[in-house]
């Protein structure tokens, strides 16, 4: 109530709403293909009317708040389906360059030296004077020690580079909790004082996202516009507005960068995320390839040399070792045996093909072809446990394609489900910018047509 200047108050708090709600909706529609961006929504409210006797007054309406539309458990859910996808695609990275170097079907591999080994000496059975076949058998074994060399060389390459993307990737994870800390008090101040805190929680959401595809990531909402952020083990990364930075430390019996929170160590512990796949691609799958690539190795040296010693040279001396010999480290461990394959002799008489001091026998040649499939290592010739071993890489590669598969489609499943909540629509903006557009210019109108009445109450006023 207040006559005209009333209704001219009520129709100029209706522009002012009708014209934020256009800037909403105008923000909606440029953000539309923004990342992570939350569509926003004008919340209105009446305000409280002016009661005189049995008369009520409306007053008008106001533009409450800027509300933004996104489902909380949703975005976790989303964020750990991240978490998920980025650890494999991290971890078949690594496992496919592994791969890459035990592909028999494109010429890669051992299977062919190995066996082209063995083949030198059935050769040399057939003439164990031959110096020219003799010479073969040499190259056959130095050809087989230099491809495990480059082999162990190749899988220590790669381990090198996952463990300097570990470091990278730390320094990632570093970067956005320091971001993520400060826009914890941003929020909280501007929560605080009633303003929209839209846009800087779909910032910080957004890191937040971008942490979780790098390290497995746990969100506690402190209620007060502040989150809580730490790994799935409850190592801190974020409180309120201070950030725990991790850092890698060498680690000298593995060789390996391990990743430190705090002084703990928590290589283990992180499962999921880009730095968990990489991880897990250079601890699990590279060191059990290379496990695998030296207990060969020491089979192949240990049993050659055993054979070898057991005939005799062309001056019928006692065969000695045919391969550098190999001691196992501590524990057993055949830890270096492929990186140190290496050939004793480099003199084709010195082979001990007989196997009784005669030149013409070839009965040690016989028994060195034969260790062809004779028990080399854990209860397996050289060839089974050769394919197993890459049997065993192809079926860690499979297993984790097909598991990439599916968490990808769960990620775009959600990222659709969230997208049909939070997502901006350009057809529902636009219907949007209309009604508010209308309610603008009937407002607009409302004033003018005050405006003329004002008018011409004021010419009857002084008799104009």
């Amino acid at each position: 109530m207040g006559g005209l200047m009333g209704s001219l108050e009520i129709a100029l708090q209706s522009l002012l709403a009708q014209q934020g709600a256009l800037e909403v909706t105008s923000n909606n529609i440029a953000n539309a293909n923004t990342p992570g961006y939350s569509r926003q929504t004008p919340v209105f409210e009446e305000e409280p009317p002016i009661v005189d006797g049995s008369l009520v007054f409306g007053q008008g309406v106001s533009l409450q708040q800027v509300q933004s539309i996104r489902d909380n458990v949703l975005n976790l859910q989303l964020n750990q389906a991240t978490g998920t996808q980025s650890q494999l695609d991290s971890f078949l990275g690594g496992m496919n360059q592994v791969a890459t170097i035990f592909n028999e079907t494109q010429g890669a591999g051992l299977q062919n030296v190995i066996s082209q080994f063995y083949n030198s000496f059935q050769q040399l059975s057939a003439n164990p004077t031959d110096v020219t076949l003799r010479q073969a058998v040499l190259t056959a074994g130095q050809n087989l020690a230099t491809a495990f060399n480059q082999t162990s060389a190749s899988l220590g390459q790669i381990r090198t580079s996952l463990d300097q993307s570990v470091v990278q990737g730390v320094s990632q994870v570093n970067q956005l909790t320091s971001q993520i800390a400060a826009l914890n008090p941003q929020i909280a101040a501007a929560q605080a004082a009633g303003q929209s805190t839209g846009s800087l929680v779909d910032q910080r959401n957004q890191l937040i996202s971008q942490l979780s595809g790098l390290v497995d990531t746990s969100i506690t909402d402190a209620g007060n516009g502040n989150v809580t952020v730490s790994t799935a083990d409850g190592t801190p990364l974020v409180v309120g507005n201070q950030s725990f930075a991790l850092t890698t430390q060498l680690d000298t019996k593995t060789g390996t960068q391990h990743v430190f929170s705090q002084g703990t160590d928590i290589t283990d512990s992180i499962q999921s995320g880009e730095l968990g796949g990489l991880i897990q691609a250079r601890d699990q799958g590279v060191a059990q390839a290379q496990t695998n690539l030296d207990n060969l190795a020491a089979g192949l040296i240990s049993s050659t040399n055993t054979q070898h010693a057991k005939g005799f040279d062309l001056s019928g001396v006692a065969g000695g070792n045919f391969f550098a010999p190999f001691t196992p480290g501590a524990g057993g461990s055949n830890a270096g045996a492929a990186a140190q394959f290496a050939m004793a002799i480099t003199d084709p008489s010195k082979i001990a093909a007989s196997s009784d001091g005669t030149a013409g026998s070839n009965g040690n040649a016989l028994a060195m072809a034969n260790l062809q499939s004779a028990v080399v290592v854990n209860g397996q010739d050289a060839n089974d446990f050769y394919s197993n071993l890459v049997a065993g890489i192809g079926n860690q590669v499979s297993t984790a394609t097909a598991q990439q598969t599916a968490a990808g489609l769960v990620v775009r499943q959600l990222q659709n489900q969230r997208d049909n909540i939070s997502g901006v629509n350009l057809d529902e903006e636009a219907a949007n910018l209309q009604v508010y557009q209308n309610a603008y210019n009937a407002a607009a109108q409302v004033v003018a047509a005050i405006n003329t009445l004002t008018q011409t109450t004021i010419n009857m006023a002084t008799g104009a």
